[in-house]
């Protein structure tokens, strides 16, 4: 068992909160290295430098004992792999597709599809192991020890039914992309959770809606809403449901990057902190290594997985999450939070609005330009 990363049994399911790079990597290399039959993986961005080429290898090894693989990279997110850098699976037997191709040169170029990227990070294997999170498969997730960024992230594993879930969802993209059938023992994803931990996704107007499920547990909460989101731009209702939740006497709590990789939407986010500010909702901000965390705790439930609350992850993502509504693993996922926040900077409304006017200009055009990102 990795340090600090204990499974909680939560109905069928078991679940364990893995933080960095540092636990999930390992924990995803083990599983795979163990895959007797069938590996699946979807990731936004696998980086063209040593932590991408140990996954690509280790995928590689499985595929020519006879494992089943298959690979989904998007197109932005990925950019500098190429069919050559994915030789090593290839010739071993396992499969790529390239999500949205962004090369007019492609013959499945579309102009339209540029916007939209598959955001998500799943790994999925056996049916049994299944990882997914804000973790990408790229050298910034490593320490700095290790030559790495030591961006702070975090990954949920899954063993138990909600595996097939997100089996489910990995080949209904795989399917759009290959127009393949999915085999005959994929179960069809229920529209209605049935369980305490269940998959949500992006782009749909169900109760497996990724943010009708924010919107709705922000509503219900009664005691503490618990955020860290790295690009924390969140629409209008988000904003009310939060303002309201703060208004019924619930401690909101949200963490961000003090120094985003994306600076437009670092401006765009700090547009809203005054307004947050002044409706009660406290902001904090971790200095140091970039907070890539998409995690919320909202009393007794916790979704960890790759939406960020910005009009790019409602509006144009392939996103994913899983939900569990268990008061024992809240309560370990918050005690994590809770440590992040010992090392974060409180954001003070008094100070913050002392800010240069120049800083606010560049916020506020940010802020409008944002759904054009």
């Amino acid at each position: 068992m990795l340090p600090d990363a204990p499974w909680f049994t939560v109905g069928d399911d078991a679940v364990r909160l893995l933080r960095d790079g540092a636990q999930a990597f390992p924990a995803m290399l083990s599983a795979i290295a163990q895959a007797q039959r069938e590996i699946l993986l979807e990731m936004y961005w696998i980086g063209a430098d040593a932590v991408g080429a140990r996954f690509r290898d280790a995928l590689a090894a499985r595929a020519r004992d006879g494992v089943k693989v298959l690979a989904i990279h998007d197109a932005v997110g990925s950019l500098g792999i190429t069919p050559a850098w994915w030789r090593p699976l290839s010739d071993a037997g396992g499969r790529v597709f390239e999500y949205h191709s962004i090369s007019p040169f492609d013959p499945r170029f579309r102009l339209e599809r540029v916007e939209h990227r598959d955001h998500r990070k799943l790994l999925i294997t056996d049916s049994i192991h299944a990882y997914t999170g804000g973790i990408n498969l790229a050298s910034p997730w490593l320490s700095f020890d290790e030559g790495g960024a030591g961006w702070r992230d975090d990954a949920i594993e899954v063993r138990g039914p909600a595996t097939q879930e997100l089996r489910a969802l990995f080949y209904r993209t795989w399917r759009k992309l290959s127009g393949e059938s999915p085999p005959l023992d994929v179960p069809p994803l229920p529209r209605r959770r049935t369980r305490p931990v269940w998959v949500l996704a992006s782009q749909w107007r169900t109760r497996r809606s990724i943010r009708l499920e924010y919107l709705t547990r922000i509503r219900q909460a009664r005691e503490r809403i618990d955020i860290a989101n790295s690009y924390f731009v969140p629409d209008h209702r988000v904003r009310a449901a939060l303002y309201h939740a703060v208004h019924r006497g619930a401690q909101v709590r949200v963490l961000v990057p003090s120094k985003s990789d994306v600076p437009i939407v670092q401006f765009a986010s700090e547009a809203l902190f005054d307004t947050l500010l002044k409706r009660g909702v406290e902001i904090w901000a971790l200095p140091d290594a970039m907070l890539h965390s998409k995690t919320a705790v909202v009393d007794d439930f916790t979704m960890i997985g790759s939406y960020n609350l910005d009009e790019r992850s409602w509006r144009k993502n392939l996103e994913l999450n899983v939900a569990v509504e268990d008061a024992a693993f809240a309560r370990h996922v918050r005690s994590w939070f809770e440590r992040d926040l010992a090392t974060a900077r409180s954001i003070d409304r008094t100070t913050w609005r002392a800010r240069p006017y120049t800083s606010r200009a560049m916020e506020w055009a940010a802020f409008a330009m944002r759904r054009l990102w």
